[in-house]
C-alpha cells in the first residue's frame, strides 16, 4: 500500500477498535436484506391497507434496488474521495431517517419515494463501510473480515422473513421499517466511536458525468422492463427507453475512457478474474435473490399461510447462509474459490428443478427441501464474492471496487426482479388465456393482460373480479404452471452462470493484490 495515498484521521488503532468498527460495518450490512425481505413479506398487508396498481405495488422493491444498485458506484468513489467514514455514517445516518419515515407513510407514492431515499442511503453504507474495511485489514484478516459481512447478509436474509412475519402479525406491516432503523442507531454509535476515516489522497473529485450517465441508464432500462408488461415490449415506449438506456451505457464507456480519474477503470476488464467476479456478482439475482420476493407473495396470496408461518417457511432457503459461507472461505485451503462457486451454483440450480416440481397445491413440506438445497448452493460463493471483489485492485482504490462489484450485484438483482415479474406475468397471461379459452365470452385481451399483472402478485381477488368466469381452481393452476416454467427459466439462467464461473474464475487460486499489477497474479 502506498502510505502517501491515504489520509488515516487516526492513529495506530487497538484490535479491539478494528473488531468494533467491523461490527458497526456488519449492522450497517444486516440492515439491507432485512430492508429487502421485509417489505416483500409485508407486500400483501401494504397492498390491503394503501392500494395501488401492480406497476406501483412493484416498486416497492425496486425504488431500493434500483438506487440501491444505480448508487453504488458514486458512493464508492464518493468514499475514495471524501473519505470513508465520513459516507458510511452519513449513509446510516439518512438510512435511519428514512426507515421511520417509511414507518409513517400514508400513500404508495411516499412509501415508493422513500424507499427509493432509503436505497441510496444502503448504497453510501455499504461502499463506505466495505471500504472501510479492506484499509484496517490485510491478507488473511481481510479474508476473515469480508466473510463476516457476507454472514452478516446471511443472517439478515435467514431471519428477515421470520422477523417480518412476527412484527407484521403482532405490530403491523410499518414496524418492519423501525425495525431497521433501530439497528441502524446501534451501527451508527459504534462508527463514531470506533471507525477511522481514510481516503485516497489521489483522487481529485467525482466524475459527475459518468456517474449521471450511467445512474441514468440503469434507471432507464429497469423502467423500460417493468413497463414492457403493460406497454408491450414492441411498444414505442418501451423500444425508446431501451434506446436511450443504450445511448447513455455508450455515452458512459466513451466519458470513462477520456477522464483523468474515472469513476470505473476500464482496464480491469482486461483481467479474467476481474470478468468472472462480475459474473459471480451477478448469479445469485436469478438463482436466490427474486425468490426472496416470489415466494413469500405464493406462501401467503396463493397459498393462505398467515405472515408468521410464510416467514418460518422462508427460513428454509436462507438459514444455510448462516454457517455456509464461513465452511466456504475455510474450504479455500484445499480448493480454489472458483470452483466452490461454480460447484454452488450447480447445487442451487439441482434446488431450483425440484422446485419447479412443487406447483401451489404442494404442501410446505414438499417445498422446504427444495428451498434448503437451493440455500446451500447459494451459500458457497455467497462468503466468497467480496473477498473477490477487492482483491484485483490497488488497496486504495477499494471503494471503487466494492462499487463496482456491488453495482453489478444489486443492479444486476434490480434488473432481475424487473425482468422475472414481467416474465411471470407473460407466463400467467398465457395461463390465463389457456383457462379461459372455452369460455362463452372469452375476455378482452386487456382483462387478460391486467389479470395476468394481478395474479402475478398473488391478487387472486383482483383476478376473479376482471375474470368472473373463471373457477378458483382454474386460477391457481394457471399460477401454478407459470411459476413452474419460470423456475425451469430461473435453473437455466443460473446453469450458465456456473459455466461462466468455471470459466473464470477457476484457471488459477485467487490472490490479494496491493497494486495493479499484481492483479495479473489473479487474471492468467
Amino acid at each position: 500500500m502506498k502510505t502517501d495515498q491515504i489520509d488515516i484521521r487516526v492513529g495506530r488503532r487497538s484490535g479491539a477498535q478494528k473488531l468494533l468498527g467491523l461490527c458497526a460495518v456488519c449492522l450497517a450490512a444486516l440492515c439491507m436484506p432485512l430492508s429487502f425481505t421485509g417489505p416483500a413479506v409485508a407486500l400483501p398487508d401494504i397492498a390491503r391497507e394503501l392500494g395501488g396498481s401492480p406497476l406501483a405495488l412493484s416498486w416497492i422493491t425496486n425504488a431500493f434496488m434500483l438506487c440501491f444498485g444505480g448508487f453504488l458506484l458514486v458512493a464508492g468513489a464518493l468514499a475514495d474521495r471524501v473519505g470513508r467514514k465520513k459516507v458510511f455514517l452519513a449513509g446510516v445516518v439518512v438510512f435511519i431517517a428514512a426507515s421511520f419515515s417509511l414507518s409513517h407513510a400514508s400513500s404508495i407514492v411516499a412509501l415508493d419515494l422513500l424507499r427509493a431515499l432509503q436505497g441510496l442511503a444502503a448504497a453510501a453504507a455499504l461502499s463506505g463501510g466495505g471500504a472501510a474495511l479492506a484499509q484496517d485489514f490485510e491478507g488473511a484478516a481481510m479474508t476473515r473480515a469480508f466473510s463476516c459481512l457476507g454472514s452478516s447478509f446471511g443472517v439478515g436474509l435467514a431471519f428477515g422473513p421470520i422477523l417480518a412475519g412476527f412484527l407484521i402479525q403482532h405490530s403491523g406491516w410499518r414496524s418492519v421499517f423501525a425495525g431497521t432503523a433501530a439497528i441502524g442507531i446501534v451501527a451508527l454509535v459504534l462508527a463514531t466511536l470506533c471507525m477511522r476515516d481514510s481516503r485516497d489522497r489521489a483522487a481529485t473529485g467525482l466524475d459527475w458525468p459518468g456517474a449521471a450517465s450511467f445512474t441514468a441508464a440503469l434507471a432507464l432500462l429497469t423502467y423500460a422492463v417493468l413497463r414492457a408488461p403493460d406497454s408491450g415490449w414492441s411498444s414505442p415506449s418501451v423500444l425508446g427507453l431501451l434506446a436511450c438506456a443504450v445511448v447513455l451505457f455508450g455515452a458512459f464507456v466513451a466519458i470513462e475512457n477520456t477522464v483523468h480519474r474515472p469513476l470505473l477503470d476500464l482496464s480491469l476488464f482486461r483481467y479474467r478474474r476481474f470478468i468472472g467476479v462480475q459474473f459471480l456478482a451477478a448469479a445469485p439475482a436469478y438463482s436466490y435473490v427474486v425468490l426472496l420476493v416470489l415466494l413469500p407473495v405464493r406462501l401467503i396470496s396463493i397459498e393462505g399461510y398467515g405472515s408468521l408461518e410464510a416467514g418460518q417457511i422462508m427460513f428454509a432457503i436462507s438459514a444455510p447462509l448462516l454457517v455456509l459461507p464461513m465452511v466456504a472461505g475455510l474450504l479455500t485451503r484445499w480448493f480454489s474459490a472458483g470452483s466452490i462457486c461454480g460447484v454452488g451454483l450447480v447445487v442451487a440450480a439441482a434446488g431450483l428443478l425440484w422446485l419447479a416440481q412443487c406447483p401451489p397445491a404442494h404442501s410446505a413440506v414438499a417445498i422446504v427441501p427444495a428451498m434448503f438445497i437451493i440455500g446451500v448452493g447459494v451459500s458457497l460463493p455467497w462468503g466468497l464474492m467480496d473477498g473477490l471483489a477487492v482483491s484485483v485492485v490497488p488497496k486504495e482504490r477499494a471503494g471503487m471496487a466494492t462499487g463496482v462489484f456491488n453495482t453489478t450485484r444489486v443492479a444486476g438483482e434490480s434488473i432481475a426482479l424487473a425482468v422475472v415479474a414481467a416474465v411471470l406475468a407473460a407466463f400467467a397471461e398465457t395461463g390465463l388465456r389457456d383457462a379461459t379459452a372455452g369460455a362463452s365470452l372469452p375476455p378482452a385481451s386487456q382483462a387478460l393482460s391486467e389479470a395476468a399483472h394481478w395474479l402475478s402478485l398473488g391478487s387472486v381477488g383482483e383476478v376473479s373480479r376482471l375474470l368472473p368466469g373463471l373457477d378458483h381452481a382454474a386460477l391457481l393452476a394457471s399460477y401454478g404452471r407459470a411459476f413452474s416454467d419460470l423456475v425451469y427459466v430461473l435453473a437455466a439462467i443460473t446453469l450458465l452462470s456456473a459455466v461462466m464461473i468455471f470459466s473464470f474464475l477457476t484457471r488459477a487460486r485467487p490472490a490479494v493484490s496491493t497494486h495493479l499489477g499484481g492483479a495479473d497474479s489473479v487474471a492468467e
